[in-house]
């Protein structure tokens, strides 16, 4: 199952328009995408907030990840302070998976966006955590912090904003967006036999593991007739049919 690095803003000199900063804002907007990627199957480790830009990329490195997400919020030059909106999805022009990803972020963000139009995926030259990656990186500029419209759409759409992205995420790996909900347990019921975890929801999905009869088992989400499960650290989708809540 897909394994996400979770980068948001440690910037916290980055001032708002009105009120906070770019590494608190982009924190709240973390912690309301967790829930999803849970919700999903998608694992995710998040980025230590102590440590810098060049902290993220070498933790990101350290370990095995098929996506590093960074989020931030941008700022407009001096002379335009203000004056800017838009989001810009920065991706590594030579690698076509990175510059997939950020289309589809772009696109679906189009839709919860104010000006559609505004709303790009765009080629990086210079940004560390997307080009000094191992896994295929984007970077995430969610507006323009230092524009009040930008600012108020930002703050008060922060669920719409992780719901979003998370969908986009579950596009990229071609996997079913699964709304989030609480974590429940359940039981497995096969009489005997053990009941297989696979990678995607559907007898066509490979089986990456399995659970033993009687076993509890974590859910995270369900869909149609599906459970997302983690059953010792494996995620994955397990049937319904053979788990009693």
């Amino acid at each position: 199952m897909p394994k996400v690095f979770l980068s948001p803003s440690t910037q916290e000199w980055n001032k708002y328009a009105t009120s906070g900063n770019e590494e608190l804002y982009m924190n709240l907007l973390a912690d309301r995408i967790e829930p999803y990627l849970r919700s999903c199957g998608i694992s995710f480790v998040r980025n230590d907030p102590d440590r810098n830009v060049t902290g993220a990329i070498a933790d990101s490195n350290a370990g095995s990840y098929d996506v590093h997400l960074a989020l931030h919020s941008n700022a407009a030059p001096n002379d335009l302070s203000g004056r800017l909106r838009g989001i810009d999805i920065y991706f590594a022009p030579k690698s076509a998976l990175s510059e997939k990803l950020a289309n589809i972020i772009a696109n679906n963000l189009k839709s919860i966006y104010p000006l559609p139009d505004k709303v790009m995926a765009v080629p990086t030259y210079s940004l560390g955590e997307v080009l000094r990656t191992k896994a295929v990186a984007v970077l995430c500029e969610l507006g323009y912090h230092d524009n009040y419209a930008d600012e108020a759409w930002l703050k008060n759409n922060l669920e719409n904003i992780a719901r979003n992205i998370t969908g986009s995420l579950c596009d990229y790996f071609g996997i079913p967006f699964v709304p989030a909900g609480a974590v429940r347990w359940g039981t497995v019921t096969t009489n005997g036999s053990n009941l297989n975890i696979r990678s995607y929801p559907g007898l066509s999905g490979t089986i990456i593991g399995s659970i033993p009869d009687g076993a509890t088992v974590m859910i995270n989400g369900h869909t149609n007739g599906w459970y997302v499960v983690n059953y010792n650290g494996i995620v994955g989708y397990s049937s319904s049919d053979f788990i009693t809540l």
